[in-house]
């Protein structure tokens, strides 16, 4: 990924003709070629001032100094042509990014709370799901359940258990027992593992913690035999 800081203006030219007066603009070069042109816009504006997605073909031009002086973006088989003229540039810098790492993190927790929701039981025995989302005003639990007593449980899940997953379902467990119906509600925080500083935590705040295997909730290798000295 690369990122510009520059002094620029831009102009496009296609489907139609836009115009950019010289400004402070961030611009964008995604490694798949896709460009973005950004500005400050305040508010709820999270779009681009201007975007040419992937295929595209990106000349730069260098002015005697070697600073960069003009970018031509080209839409690969097409007419659309994005023409950014730098007058200045204030940071010129590329980051290698790791695209994959968070969604493979959101897509295993997504499927843990599906295979827990499907069976609660590995979160605590006797364990049974009301509901999946539970609401609060600061956001929703993973799984709602009661128990064989048919106490309430709020289940938080992670891929990786840490203090900060503590914190959240804290969080969450105050807002719930505000309600008087649930106001023994208790907290599972369940995740594929568990750090020792956040089961310390855990404990202070009376959570349970269970580390579930993702493989053994899709049935695809028996869970371990644990011996316990009597």
């Amino acid at each position: 990924m690369r990122l510009i800081v520059a002094r620029c203006a831009v102009s496009y030219s296609g489907r139609l003709s836009t115009e950019l007066e010289q400004a402070v603009r961030l611009l964008m070069l995604k490694p798949d070629g896709t460009f973005m042109v950004w500005a400050d816009g305040g508010g709820a504006n999270v779009k681009p001032l201007n975007w040419m997605a992937a295929p595209t073909v990106i000349e730069e031009h260098t002015g005697e100094d070697g600073c960069l002086r003009r970018l031509l973006v080209r839409k690969r088989g097409g007419e659309d042509r994005l023409d950014v003229a730098v007058s200045e540039v204030f940071s010129d810098v590329e980051h290698e990014l790791d695209a994959s790492a968070s969604l493979e993190k959101e897509g295993l927790e997504r499927e843990l709370q599906e295979l827990l929701a499907g069976a609660p039981a590995w979160c605590g025995e006797g364990f049974r799901l009301v509901r999946r989302e539970w609401p609060t005003d600061i956001g929703p639990v993973d799984l709602m359940c009661r128990d064989e007593r048919d106490d309430w449980i709020a289940v938080e899940i992670k891929r990786v258990g840490t203090i900060d997953a503590v914190e959240q379902l804290s969080r969450y467990l105050e807002r719930i027992r505000l309600d008087p119906a649930l106001g023994s509600c208790r907290g599972v925080l369940a995740a594929q593992s568990v750090k020792p500083q956040a089961r310390v935590l855990a404990a202070a705040r009376g959570i349970h913690c269970v580390e579930v295997d993702p493989a053994v909730l899709r049935g695809e290798r028996q869970p371990e035999l644990k011996l316990f000295a009597a």
